[in-house]
């Protein structure tokens, strides 16, 4: 952690609606100023589009785990050092993983490659992270240490299923029995590097939905955010400092479960993260945090 060089991080599943957050934080940084470096967590991962492929052909013929989730296919301790070398001296490498032609083409490469590493620019006021592994702790690296805000965006487990089903299929083209055959394959790496994340984080936001998604392997929409509760749990709120009278009176209808958690409907997700970000970005810029 630094005082000097804050470094923000938002961990989180590969569909579980970290994008959400992200918004708001640009919201935030937008309007106060703010100028953030921005890390994707894509760009971490060891192989590319095609090299990730040939690999997991082979952990499947060799009957051995991998995947996206796992140190086997990530750069932990490059992910680590830029977090330490952010926090000591403002600057680190980064590079950028293209998803698609659009991104692609403004790099003159091909969609599913990485650019190559560059620092990053100097004079930036914190770090603001977006992907799987901004909390991960493994007994070689702890990422998590070095993060001065750490933000957990896990709904529950079948609604993140139905989200990552619909979003493979319906923008990256996958069949939905090849997004299953994902999920089952990671579901190791996931419970031993994905999930203990959420015991680190700071604040985490879980949406839960009010309608019936006992079998997301069939369920034919994303349930929306009216049709759910985002439960918004503080780590220890004598760290956070957040003002539950305040949130009450501003969130309609919304309510506390525990002393240390507030629930809100899920139409007010976004409005709900501003109003609690917002504060502790200010202080972490102001250097009180």
């Amino acid at each position: 952690m630094s005082k000097q060089h804050p470094i923000i991080a938002i961990t989180g599943s590969s569909g579980a609606g970290t994008s959400t957050v992200r918004v708001a934080m640009e919201h935030i940084f937008r309007r106060d100023g703010i100028n953030a470096a921005i890390v994707e967590g894509d760009s971490f991962h060891r192989y590319d589009r095609d090299e990730m492929q040939q690999q997991v052909e082979l952990a499947l013929q060799e009957v051995r785990n991998f995947s996206h989730f796992g140190p086997e296919g990530n750069l932990f301790d490059r992910l680590e050092s830029l977090f330490m070398e952010y926090s000591e001296r403002g600057t680190g490498l980064r590079r950028y993983y293209l998803h698609d032609q659009e991104e692609a083409v403004r790099y003159g490469q091909e969609p599913g490659s990485f650019t190559p590493w560059t620092l990053l620019p100097l004079g930036s006021d914190l770090l603001f992270y977006e992907g799987l592994h901004g909390g991960v702790v493994t007994d070689k690296v702890n990422v998590a240490r070095y993060v001065d805000l750490l933000i957990g965006v896990v709904p529950i487990v079948n609604l993140e299923w139905i989200q990552k089903i619909h979003r493979d299929t319906a923008e990256r083209g996958y069949s939905a029995e090849a997004v299953t055959d994902t999920i089952l394959r990671r579901m190791y790496d996931y419970t031993h590097y994905i999930v203990p994340q959420f015991s680190c984080t700071d604040i985490n936001f879980q949406r839960v939905p009010t309608v019936d998604t006992s079998n997301p392997f069939a369920a034919r929409d994303i349930p929306n955010l009216d049709e759910s509760f985002v439960v918004i749990r503080f780590k220890e709120p004598r760290k956070t400092q957040p003002d539950f009278t305040y949130l009450l009176h501003m969130i309609h209808d919304s309510f506390m479960s525990r002393r240390n958690t507030i629930v809100v409907p899920g139409g007010k997700m976004g409005f709900a993260m501003e109003l609690i970000l917002q504060p502790l970005i200010e202080q972490l810029i102001r250097r009180e945090y």
